[in-house]
This record gives structure tokens, C-alpha cells and sequence, in this order.
């Protein structure tokens, strides 16, 4: 077989995936002429020797793949590889990129500012206008600080108060994110903790336990849910943790900042327990229960969230039961996570549906119909039922225990 300088190149080009009954006359038409000879050379071959072609073609295109050896000719731009001229094609525009360029350089989409997620927030007028004073006075005091003018010192420390699920921690935590913006500190976390996060079994392990937290949350903010469990009545371990707290916050005033967070009434009693906490929390933020629209506007974020939508009948049972959820709440009311509650019951319902499905197409697994609504229940809320208190409990079992009494026996 003569020998082929082209052969990979002329294999693709004229032969494919096989020989063709079209005449290579045809084909020839536009080729540069560095591959004529080699085309006059085939034209000569018997059709019989089309595998011998195939065999030294395949050994071409392995040998070009293993040794990868590329330069750039700087006098005509040429790619070159393994000493042979790649095609020679139009250059295209940098700002036209083909298919899978666009795929390989699609830039990501920009994260969204702690502003801009405050703003997309749904509901809680009253506490965006607050952050954003609180982040205006913040900042100006700090720019005044940096050119070398006096700064009110400003508290940053903060009462979270409010029933269950009216979006204290979402706040909270973008919050931490715009003192970090402004430079008010340093990382931006947000540390979440109880109770049970800080208060031990033991004397002495309370400090320790409580230390650890405060290390965690150095340069962000520790965010105290349900504090006011910390100020109990008699011999607790809570008031060891409050005057941890009380020191860190006073030690590390311009890189940590504390958010105690609880139900209105038993957080005001909470900081008027104590002369400390009073004196360094003096900034109260009431979030106050979502409307019926703000609620049923949050579970349609949830549905949009998921890529989940309802049909028309099962939107109607929605809306109706969240109004109703709404006009019948009690103390035990958790606003917006009764209504993720609620979504998640009935995703659940829809799920249980589709897995009887033997392919269900993307149209089905996103639909919600009025079935996946009505299966299930909410728990009824009772607006006077109480929230049980574990130790009120065990001190009703003790007054109620039998009393027995030890009569000695006279008889000896």
C-alpha cells in the first residue's frame, strides 16, 4: 500500500465511516493542495485495500491522541499537531462562542447582597425599616471612627421578640452578614443555641460549655432562642451561662454580638431580671404574626422554591386552609413553619401518589392536585392548650403522690 503523509486527514474527509460511490472528483473541490498527491495515490487503490486504509487510518488517530503535542505556529496561527496542519478554519469572534463554550464559560449567577435578601422577604415591613436604621446609624458611626472622628458607641446587641415562625433566625442571620458588609465584623456567621447549648448537669461545666459557643460564634453572632429559659427561679446552672454571656459581650464588644430571641412577654421579663442584661440590651425588634396573604404567599414560595405547582382546585383548598389555620391560631400558632408544616404533608401525599406511577414524567412529579391536599391533616390547633412545662409536671406528680404514714409499733 503506498505510503499516506495525509492519511488521517483524508480518511475524514473523503471516506467517513466507509468507502463512497461518489466520485472523488466532487470531493476534491475547494481541498488545499497538500493533499493532492496523497488523493491521486487512493484514487489508484483497489476497493480491497479500504481496510488496509482503515487499519493505518486507526493507527494514526491513536498515536496523534497519546502523544498530545501542540504548538502554536506564531507566523500563521496555525495549530500544528505531530507535524500535521490542523484544518484551517474561520476565525470566529471571541464574543461568538460556540455551543459547548457557552456551556464551559456560563458565568454563575451573582449571590444576592444580605440587603437584597432582606427585601425579597416576605412580609416584615416594620423589621426591614428597623435593620436598616440600625445598619445606617452602625455604619456612619463606624466611618466617622475611621477618619479619626469621635463615634457614638452603639450597641449592636439585640431582643429578637415574637411568636415561633415569624422569621427571627432568617433575620438573624442576615443580619450577621450585613455587619460583616460594613465591616463590623470580621466573619458573619450566625452560631444558633438554647438551653441545652449552654447550661450543663454539673457546677463549673456551665462557664465551659458556654465558653465553647461564644469561641464558635467570635467574629458573628451568637443568636439565643427561647433565652429567657435561661433566668430561672432557685439553684440553676442559667444564671452561670447569662454571666458568661454578660463578660464575653463586655470583653469582646467590637466583634461579637448577641441576639437573645423568645416570646414577648417572658423576654421582657427576662431582661428586667437583671441589671446586666437590661444595661447592654436596650434594642427590642417585634416581629409580629403574618398575615393570612403574607402566610399563603410563603407556602406558594415553597412550591416555586421546589419547582412544585398546584392545580387550580388544590390552590383553593390551600388558601382555605391556611386562612383557616390562620383564623383559628392559638398560643401554639408557629406562623410560617406551621405553613412548611403544612407543604411538607402534602409533598409527602403527592410522593406517596407518584410512587405507585410506574414512569411518571416531569409534568406529574411537579403537580399537586387536591387528592395530595385532603389525604392528610394538620394537627388541630387548640388555641387554650397550654405549652407543657416538664417540671410543672413533675412537681403536680409529687403533689399528688399517696402520703403514707409510719405508725411505730407499741407493742415492743
Amino acid at each position: 500500500m503506498p505510503e499516506l503523509k495525509n492519511i488521517g486527514r483524508i480518511y475524514d474527509d473523503f471516506f467517513g465511516e466507509g468507502p463512497s460511490d461518489e466520485p472523488v472528483q466532487e470531493k476534491e473541490k475547494g481541498l488545499p493542495e497538500d493533499l493532492l498527491d496523497d488523493i491521486e495515490k487512493i484514487k489508484n487503490m483497489a476497493l480491497s485495500d479500504f481496510d488496509a486504509i482503515t487499519q493505518a487510518v486507526s493507527s494514526t488517530i491513536v498515536r496523534d491522541k497519546d502523544q498530545q503535542t501542540k504548538k502554536t505556529d506564531t507566523d500563521t496561527g496555525d495549530t500544528i499537531q505531530n507535524g500535521v496542519h490542523a484544518p484551517e478554519t474561520e476565525e470566529q469572534p471571541e464574543h461568538e462562542a460556540t455551543h459547548d463554550t457557552a456551556v464551559q464559560q456560563k458565568e454563575p449567577v451573582p449571590e444576592k447582597t444580605a440587603m437584597q435578601e432582606l427585601e425579597e422577604l416576605i412580609g416584615l415591613e416594620s423589621i426591614k425599616d428597623d435593620v436598616k436604621e440600625l445598619i445606617a446609624l452602625v455604619k456612619t458611626q463606624k466611618l466617622r471612627s475611621d477618619q479619626g472622628m469621635r463615634a457614638v458607641p452603639v450597641s449592636k446587641h439585640l431582643v429578637f421578640s415574637g411568636n415561633p415562625g415569624t422569621g427571627k433566625t432568617t433575620v438573624a442571620r442576615i443580619l450577621a452578614r450585613l455587619y460583616k458588609e460594613i465591616g463590623a465584623l470580621s466573619k458573619g456567621q450566625l452560631v444558633e443555641v438554647d438551653r441545652s447549648g449552654l447550661v450543663a448537669g454539673f457546677v463549673g461545666q456551665t462557664a465551659a460549655k458556654t465558653q465553647e459557643k461564644i469561641a464558635e460564634a467570635m467574629g458573628g453572632i451568637l443568636f439565643i432562642d427561647e433565652a429567657y429559659t435561661l433566668a430561672k427561679e432557685g439553684n440553676d446552672f442559667g444564671q452561670e451561662a447569662i454571666d458568661t454571656i454578660l463578660k464575653a459581650m463586655e470583653d469582646n464588644r467590637d466583634d461579637l454580638v448577641v441576639i437573645v430571641a423568645g416570646y414577648t412577654e417572658l423576654m421582657k421579663k427576662f431582661i428586667n431580671s437583671n441589671p446586666g442584661l437590661k444595661s447592654r440590651f436596650n434594642k427590642y425588634f417585634e416581629f409580629p404574626d403574618y398575615t393570612q396573604e403574607e402566610l399563603i404567599g410563603i407556602f406558594e414560595l415553597q412550591c416555586k422554591k421546589y419547582d412544585y405547582r398546584l392545580d387550580e382546585e388544590a390552590r383553593r383548598t390551600v388558601l382555605s386552609k391556611i386562612r383557616q389555620m390562620e383564623e383559628q391560631k392559638g398560643e401554639n400558632f408557629a406562623n410560617a413553619r406551621d405553613v412548611r408544616n403544612l407543604f411538607e404533608v402534602i409533598i409527602t401525599n403527592q410522593a406517596t401518589r407518584i410512587a405507585r406511577m410506574t414512569s411518571p414524567d416531569p409534568d406529574q412529579l411537579r403537580l399537586i392536585t387536591n387528592a395530595d391536599v385532603l389525604k392528610d391533616e394538620l394537627p388541630e390547633m387548640r388555641a387554650d392548650e397550654p405549652v407543657p412545662d416538664p417540671e410543672e409536671e413533675i412537681r403536680t406528680q409529687e403533689d399528688d403522690a399517696p402520703v403514707i404514714e409510719v405508725i411505730p409499733d407499741l407493742s415492743e
